[in-house]
């Protein structure tokens, strides 16, 4: 089983002692004056909170019809921004206008001057409350980002105490993982989660997920995106500032791709062969593997990619696999071992990547801690997740001078696993200098950040509904550590009360989940209607005259239920991977209705009229099969009408 990717728990929490002292004493990002102040006087309720605030007197009211007035923006990006803040605003009738002149009272301007880099970076901004709301940063993001701040403080009730700030992040990295690696996450769910990112100031969104291959077509099964979707996704991200990290793993956690391509899979001595690991003895190992790099990162254009390279050898080792050390030995002498081995194909996949201008991420499992013939590349970003045995603890890794992120097992959420624990990281003080094994005493400037991960372990577990829930607070509790300003609240119901008050990012659509009320209805294409059939099986039937009764679920679904068998519509036949079936074709059926049963679960799409059955856990939609009408899995799904029965 994935050991990262599992709920299995790695019990490595900080002592109370250690606790206690980090409580005690300020953290990394905070000043004496900084606290002083707010004892003083309050700051604003936003989060992640500001750095620096220094309060006024009196209180700013936003016009009725107030103008947001760009001063010194010549970008096409910042005006976009401007034109959808404008939207945002709680009056929701702002216009658009430029040059300072035409700024009023109770207007909001947003001024960009690059020269401020030097002090403000590329994130940072500063706020003054006054008559008017000024925002003024070095970038097109760093004035995003004061927008969002604006947000909060506005849309409330169009009030704002008077004052100023500087808020610039003190880590560069805040991310957010999702993996997308076998089961199909929906883009409007990724939607979502990049408006919520936005409106904390997370600036990072890792994505594992296949990009269906025209230069390997037989890699195309189970949970894949095509083309225009990937390119939709990166749409949404510059939209939302947030920098896109695509992977695909290897050389293990394969079998998505290697599935077909058994001479590509590692065998042990006994010639059996494993599908997740790709046998890196081989020279075709490397061509295989960024062919496929190459034609994904046509589509994400981003610039870095993540080849993952953990787990190689879970549940197993490299003596059961001969080929490895021989290859080792020929290619680097007689003191060479497989680690070297694996150490190359990482380097010679930077080598490949920075060809075309971009960077390698790692997770940190795979570096065995002992020095070996060959030297990981000092480039290559480590992003460290596990602690404990022979691994290389982050201070080591930092010395060596590597950019180093903080993925800490503590900051995961697993489907049917492990939950970010954001009650205990909050009231404990967590920053990104707490790493599994090792808290260090200082930051480092080549410590890049922290990210949260997303993992599906078990698919049929839980809805991608029920996980953005589950999100809420840790994406919250993240933005703050990462940002660095003062802990907005000394408890942490205190800091979920402000969250919850705060709400998500304006604009933030729950997306009409239940387009239907309950009741009992003919699904039917054309001449055809949706009816059980033989064998438990579920058919687009011509004549047939089958009714089905659809019943909301609380977390946004409905359950489809055969009014004439009196069971669900469900998605359990074929292949599972993850507790379901995931792959195109999968047949559908019916069982007896659980409530607790996920692949019983089905998503409305509306269009036009008409509308899809998606499956609440494999993303994928309600077709018939061609030859005999059969209902099956597919990414495209029959359209169908609804009518009352």
């Amino acid at each position: 089983m994935d050991m990262r990717k599992t709920g299995r728990r790695i019990g490595r929490r900080t002592t109370g002692a250690v606790v206690a002292a980090l409580a005690a004493a300020l953290l990394p990002w905070q000043s004496a004056s900084a606290k002083d102040t707010s004892a003083a006087a309050p700051p604003p309720e936003v989060l992640p909170s500001l750095r620096q605030w220094r309060p006024g007197e009196g209180e700013f009211t936003l016009a009725d019809r107030a103008r947001i007035v760009l001063d010194g923006v010549r970008d096409s990006r910042t005006t976009a921004d401007a034109r959808r803040f404008a939207g945002e605003l709680a009056t929701g009738r702002a216009s658009v206008s430029r040059g300072l002149a035409a700024a009023r009272p109770g207007d909001v301007v947003l001024r960009q001057d690059p020269s401020l880099k030097g002090s403000l970076g590329t994130e940072g901004y500063r706020l003054d409350v006054g008559d008017r709301v000024t925002v003024t940063a070095a970038t097109s993001t760093g004035v995003f980002y004061g927008s969002r701040t604006v947000l909060q403080l506005l849309n409330d009730d169009g009030r704002a105490a008077r004052g100023s700030a500087t808020d610039v992040p003190a880590y560069r990295e805040r991310g957010v993982g999702v993996c997308a690696c076998y089961i199909n996450v929906s883009l409007p769910w990724f939607e979502r989660l990049m408006k919520d990112m936005a409106s904390q100031k997370l600036n990072q969104l890792w994505i594992e997920a296949k990009v269906r291959s025209d230069t390997d077509p037989a890699s195309a099964f189970w949970g894949y995106y095509t083309k225009p979707q990937v390119r939709t996704l990166v749409a949404l991200a510059k939209k939302y500032h947030v920098e896109l990290v695509p992977e695909i793993n290897s050389p293990g956690h394969m079998d998505t791709y290697l599935e077909n391509h058994p001479e590509l899979q590692l065998k042990d001595r006994n010639g059996v062969a494993s599908p997740p690991r790709l046998d890196i003895s081989r020279p075709e190992a490397l061509t295989y593997y960024t062919s496929m790099v190459d034609e994904a990162l046509e589509v994400w254009d981003t610039r870095s990619w993540h080849m993952g390279a953990d787990e190689y050898m879970i549940g197993s080792s490299y003596p059961d696999h001969p080929q490895l050390q021989t290859a080792a030995t020929a290619r680097f002498g007689a003191d060479a071992t497989p680690d070297d081995l694996f150490v190359d194909f990482i380097n010679q996949v930077d080598e490949h990547v920075k060809a075309g201008g971009r960077s390698l991420r790692i997770w940190n499992d795979g570096l065995a801690g002992k020095n070996g013939v060959v030297p990981l590349n000092r480039d290559i970003t480590v992003e460290h997740w596990l602690g404990g045995g022979s691994v290389q603890k982050p201070s080591a890794l930092l010395a060596e001078g590597r950019p180093v992120m903080n993925s800490a097992y503590a900051l995961y959420l697993v489907r049917g696993g492990y939950t970010t624990q954001t009650r205990q990281l909050y009231e404990s003080d967590w920053t990104p200098l707490r790493f599994e094994g090792e808290t260090l005493p200082a930051a480092a400037a080549n410590l890049t950040g922290a990210k949260i991960s997303l993992w599906p372990d078990s698919a049929a577990a839980e809805t991608e509904n029920e996980v953005e829930a589950k999100t809420f607070m840790p994406l919250r509790f993240l933005a703050q550590a990462t940002w660095g300003g003062p802990k907005p609240s000394g408890t942490y119901a205190g800091f979920e009360a402000l969250a919850r008050k705060i709400g998500h990012a304006p604009g933030w659509s729950n997306t009409d989940r239940t387009p239907l009320p309950d009741g009992t209805y003919r699904l039917t294409a054309g001449a055809r209607s949706l009816a059980p059939g033989a064998d438990s099986g579920v058919f687009l039937v011509r004549g047939a005259a089958a009714s089905w009764t659809l019943t909301a679920t609380a977390d946004g679904y409905y359950t489809v239920r055969s009014a004439g068998t009196g069971q669900c519509l469900d998605a359990v036949r074929g292949k599972k991977y993850l507790g379901a079936p995931l792959e195109v074709g999968a047949e559908l059926s019916l069982g007896g209705c659980s409530a607790t049963s996920r692949t019983q679960r089905w998503q409305l799409d509306t269009a036009a009229g008409a509308l899809t059955l998606r499956n609440a856990v494999s993303q994928l939609h309600l077709t018939e099969r061609a030859e005999d009408g059969a209902a099956v899995q597919t990414t495209d799904g029959t359209r169908l009408t609804a009518k009352a029965a």
